[in-house]
């Protein structure tokens, strides 16, 4: 079977983020294991670009990356560290003021060797509900997590998530994980949406799993009281709360970095990475906008000012390097873009 590029992509993502070995995740894909070993070699050395059938080289001496551009490129890598070459191109489209793909990113750091090698991280959870949302406040997904706190015990982290967006409404920690605990959240999250002082048609819908907590005739009570009604996830089926499980991986991943001895400290960390995953963390399931860009209603607007940036880069791009060639006609590039 011949697949595209971006079935190649989505298949070495889904080997990255596996539970399961490479071996027996290529065995459930029905994926050839020496052809997926050719493509990984190909995707670490030329990126997406690296992925195509046929040449993976095409020579697109109009389109070279000048030499101006790849300097910024890795001047803005070396002050953004924490970011991929994804984020980083983006990052540059959105601050920088010219557009530049994310296969050139990668080409450009991996030259300077400034790529490094993937982390991978596992967890068996969905990207998509089964029903995807079409709007924000449409679906909450909630649920808790923990932390440790030196000489206090363990503490319990209750969010509530945008499903469409992705936004984080609210978030508290909390000693325990009763049903009055769930409602406090809620009540955080109902007032900062103000989504009681505004006549709406449809009242959010909350997706929690099975704990206690989660069908107690308490907030069954609440959340009737408050127009709002409540979907389970399949018992012992993770994926159901995908979205909230992987936020939930990536905040323990950075904030499980230190370690604490009072609660204000891991409160003061998880804000901060709260305020860093909604407005500043480009997401690849948006479209490489931030959840705060969908939550608010900017989403659109983000998409078309890239859209004509990259148009214009790419016009003056051709304009520069037909210009050189006038004067060299034997210059060739060494790095090309997507």
């Amino acid at each position: 079977m011949r697949f595209s590029q971006a079935e190649k992509l989505e298949i070495i993502r889904v080997v990255e983020d596996s539970e399961l070995s490479a071996r027996r995740t290529l065995q459930e894909l029905d994926v050839n294991r020496s052809s997926f070993y050719e493509w990984y070699r190909r995707y670490r050395r030329g990126g997406y670009d690296g992925l195509a059938n046929g040449s993976s080289s095409p020579k697109r001496f109009w389109n070279r990356i000048p030499e101006t551009e790849q300097k910024r490129i890795v001047q803005t890598a070396l002050e953004h560290p924490e970011r991929s070459p994804r984020e980083l191109a983006w990052y540059i489209t959105d601050h920088e003021g010219y557009f530049i793909s994310e296969s050139s990113v990668y080409r450009v750091l991996k030259a300077y060797d400034l790529v490094t090698s993937p982390q991978y991280i596992v967890l068996s959870a969905r990207d998509q509900f089964q029903h995807p949302t079409s709007r924000v406040n449409e679906l909450w997904q909630t649920d808790f997590t923990y932390f440790r706190i030196i000489g206090w015990g363990w503490y319990y982290l209750g969010t509530v998530l945008d499903d469409y967006s992705r936004y984080i409404i609210a978030w508290k920690l909390f000693t325990t994980m009763t049903a009055t605990d769930v409602t406090d959240l809620l009540d955080e999250a109902v007032h900062r949406t103000g989504i009681e002082q505004v006549a709406v048609r449809h009242r959010p819908r909350l997706l929690s799993d099975n704990g206690s907590a989660y069908v107690s005739n308490e907030l069954r009570e609440y959340l009737e009281s408050r127009g709002m009604t409540q979907t389970h996830g399949a018992p012992y089926h993770p994926m159901t709360q995908g979205k909230i499980e992987r936020y939930h991986r990536s905040l323990k991943n950075v904030v499980n970095l230190d370690k604490y001895f009072l609660p204000w400290e891991l409160e003061r960390e998880i804000d901060r990475f709260v305020r860093y995953y909604n407005s500043q963390r480009y997401h690849e399931s948006l479209d490489n906008v931030t959840p705060a860009d969908v939550y608010e209603g900017r989403y659109q607007e983000i998409v078309t000012r890239r859209e004509q940036l990259k148009r214009q880069t790419l016009r003056a791009r051709k304009r520069y390097n037909l210009s050189q060639e006038i004067y060299n006609p034997q210059l060739r590039p060494s790095l090309s873009s997507a």
